[in-house]
């Protein structure tokens, strides 16, 4: 790793909006050094912790605002310790996983697991500092958006847009999706798919053509989830793509803007 002359030099300082405060958990001290000199250069409040049992020690007794996991751990391991803090802790602090694991299943285990973003190592220490700010920026907005009750931007102009009454099936030529039973056929061949996957594929199929953007689909999707990342609907999308196979083709990627469901020219909805 490249890490070392990059973070004692290169690194500039970033005066954050407010000094929150940040747990390093790797059982590497070196890097759990250089991530905390980096982020507190950056204006963040870092501590350290070499294990997921230290981890568990100390984030009852601190208000942290991030932490940033190792998934290889000793003992308890990053994903367990992540999987500790949603399900038994009902701990919702945004969570960044730093591993050497970057194939697609370890990132979607690590998504599906709680993680808010994942970055593989070697990594460059600019990214994370940039990702964590990246990460805090994005739950400070969702907060102020749920505590002002503020519109979707996806609905924003559409006032004489009504929400279409939901059907029992919506027949996209290629694709039909049977609501009542939560069935998918793509090509003529039944398809199955997650809770979310599904709910993602039934939002886009009750308005055809009309485009979501990603902040759209997290809060229509995944609701209070708020840390959840926009990548997250990215690989959600490119897995439901792939499971549709031909069909998939029908989800259109609007560059910029977000995502929207094209019907089939030989298919009525």
């Amino acid at each position: 790793m490249d890490n070392n002359k990059e973070t004692m030099t290169g690194t500039p300082a970033v005066q954050a909006e407010k000094k929150s405060k940040i747990l390093v958990v790797d059982d590497e001290e070196d890097i759990c050094e250089i991530l905390q000199y980096n982020l507190e250069r950056a204006g963040y409040e870092v501590k350290t912790a070499i294990s997921s049992e230290e981890a568990l020690y100390m984030i009852p007794k601190e208000n942290f605002d991030l932490l940033i996991l190792d998934i290889m751990l000793g003992g308890i391991s990053g994903l367990k310790l992540a999987q500790l803090l949603r399900e038994d802790y009902k701990n919702n602090i945004p969570i960044i996983f730093v591993t050497a694991l970057d194939t697609e299943p370890d990132i979607l285990q690590g998504f599906k697991t709680g993680g808010d973003d994942y970055i593989p190592k070697p990594f460059s220490v600019k990214e994370v500092v940039a990702r964590v700010g990246a990460v805090l920026s994005r739950y400070k907005r969702l907060q102020k958006k749920d505590n002002q009750g503020a519109p979707l931007a996806g609905w924003q102009n559409s006032s004489n847009q009504k929400p279409e009454v939901e059907k029992s099936e919506y027949d996209f030529g290629v694709l039909k999706i049977k609501n009542d039973d939560k069935k998918v056929l793509a090509n003529g061949n039944e398809v199955f798919l997650t809770k979310k996957e599904m709910e993602i594929l039934l939002l886009l199929a009750k308005y055809p053509g009309k485009i979501f953007s990603r902040d759209d689909i997290l809060k229509l999707v995944w609701k209070d989830e708020s840390y959840v990342l926009e990548r997250t609907v990215d690989v959600h999308i490119a897995r439901l793509r792939k499971k549709l196979g031909k069909a998939g083709d029908l989800i259109m990627n609007r560059s910029g803007y977000g995502y929207s469901l094209q019907a089939d020219e030989k298919g009525s909805n």
